[in-house]
Formats: structure tokens, C-alpha cells, sequence
């Protein structure tokens, strides 16, 4: 399984964001601190603010800030969201490509166990957990006093 740079970079910009807690950040200073195309990450704090996760601010002196508190975002929603769709193999929903053997298919059965366990897994962690190196986050992004 696979994630899409859409949904990798969702969580950046969601990390990032928890680590500058209640102070604005701008798309630029994210990508910048990441090394990756502010034109994608344009995208995805629009998604993310449709969605209800982040909060912009317009103007000058504006940016992003989380709309939520860190630990209610849990990460299996972000992707849940974020992901066009979990069909890991062609006949899985909404592909559903007909299968020669897909009347006593078992390799359909793992694949969707191994989903789901993939998911499961995702539903224990939230953006919380994912800066609890805090210091150390905040030092690697350039992100000051996130202590």
C-alpha cells in the first residue's frame, strides 16, 4: 500500500502546523521547511481548509493554522479524506474490473484484511502523536521557539 504525495503532503503541512500551534504559517515558509512545490501544497491547505482542518487567514500578515486541537485529528480520517479511494488492486471498489477468478478469489480477501489492518493501525495514532518530538521537529523544520 501506497500513499499518494497528496496525502504525504497533507500530513507534513498538518505537522508543521501543529508544531507552530496558535502562530500563522504561510504555504511558502511549509514548503520551504519541507523542500517541496508550494504550487501542490496550494492544494492540498485549500483541501484541508474545506475539510475543516486548517483555518486561513487572508490579508497581509495572513497564513494557515490548525482549525482543530492536534489531538482530535486522527490520522485515518486525514487519509481517509486525503486518498481518492483505498482500491489497492484492480477489483476492489470503484474500479471493480471483472476478475476471471473473482468468484473464488482469495487474494482479494488478504488484500482487504491487509487494508483494513493498514487503516486499524492509522486509527491509533493522531496529529499529536505524530510531533511529540517537538524540539526536535520544530529544530529540523526551522521552526523557532515550537519548544
Amino acid at each position: 500500500m501506497r500513499l499518494t504525495t497528496y496525502s504525504d503532503y497533507a500530513l507534513r503541512m498538518l505537522m508543521y502546523l501543529a508544531l507552530k500551534e496558535d502562530r500563522l504559517a504561510t504555504i511558502a515558509e511549509i514548503a520551504a521547511s519541507y523542500d517541496i512545490s508550494s504550487n501542490h501544497l496550494m492544494k492540498v491547505a485549500h483541501q484541508l481548509g474545506v475539510a475543516g482542518y486548517v483555518e486561513t487567514v487572508r490579508g497581509r500578515g495572513g497564513g494557515l493554522r490548525l482549525a482543530k486541537q492536534p489531538e482530535t485529528i486522527r490520522l485515518a480520517d486525514v487519509v481517509r479524506y486525503t486518498e481518492p479511494d483505498m482500491a489497492i488492486a484492480s477489483c476492489f471498489q470503484p474500479l471493480d474490473v471483472p476478475c476471471a477468478i473473482g468468484s473464488c478469489c482469495v487474494l482479494r480477501s488478504a488484500l482487504a484484511k491487509a487494508r483494513d489492518a493498514f487503516m486499524n493501525v492509522l486509527e491509533g495514532y493522531t496529529l499529536t502523536d505524530l510531533v511529540r518530538p517537538r524540539a526536535r521537529l520544530a529544530g529540523l523544520l526551522g521552526i523557532p521557539d515550537a519548544a
